[in-house]
């Protein structure tokens, strides 16, 4: 299992979960949340968040075997839907629009906030490209830092301001573009060979 182990790879993924998961640029959605409901469980909602990814990594391929879809196919169609929630980040605009949540409990904030189509698919997607162990690492180093961020939110903003939410929220959005444009790229040519 050491043997599997390696840092380029849970970097990387690592990276790529950060982006999706887009902790830091939810921050103003999780103050709205507290300020409608008050206190925010945030060791639940980050415990919950990683249970939902680890289980979802491994029965997602088994998922897709069932209904008769390859992992690479869901790949590309994960690079679409990065791609799209990369423009929502670079463009400052809402491609998808959920419903408003009515409670901060595990449902808005651990599914889908934290855990949600983007990240399983993400999940899955990067399956293709990283080893297991590697995928298990990352998530849990962003579990780690989204119960940070849950935890220390109110501080975040005020340090960081409106303005510096946005910027980073935009170059995590170019992150993810090219992390889009490099997994279509990768898995399309594996569909046609």
């Amino acid at each position: 299992m050491w043997k599997l182990l390696d840092a380029k790879q849970i970097f990387t993924a690592g990276m790529i979960l950060f982006a999706v998961i887009d902790i830091i640029g939810n921050i103003p959605i999780i103050i709205d949340l507290r300020k409608k409901v008050g206190h925010i469980q945030s060791e639940k909602a980050s415990v919950v968040a990683g249970i939902i990814m680890i289980v979802f990594l491994f029965v997602g391929k088994e998922i897709l075997n069932l209904i008769g879809i390859d992992v690479n196919s869901f790949a590309v169609a994960g690079a679409f839907i990065l791609f799209f929630l990369a423009l929502e980040m670079i463009l400052g605009i809402t491609l998808y629009k959920d419903d408003e949540p009515e409670t901060a409990s595990i449902v808005p904030l651990a599914f889908p906030l934290i855990a949600g189509a983007g990240t399983l698919t993400t999940l899955v997607s990067i399956q293709a490209e990283y080893e297991t162990v590697n995928i298990i690492v990352a998530i849990l180093i962003n579990i780690i830092f989204v119960y940070l961020v849950l935890k220390s939110s109110t501080r975040i903003e005020r340090v960081l301001g409106s303005q510096g939410i946005s910027v980073i929220r935009k170059v995590f959005g170019v992150i993810l573009l090219a992390i889009a444009v490099k997994l279509f790229a990768t898995n399309i040519q594996s569909l046609f060979s």
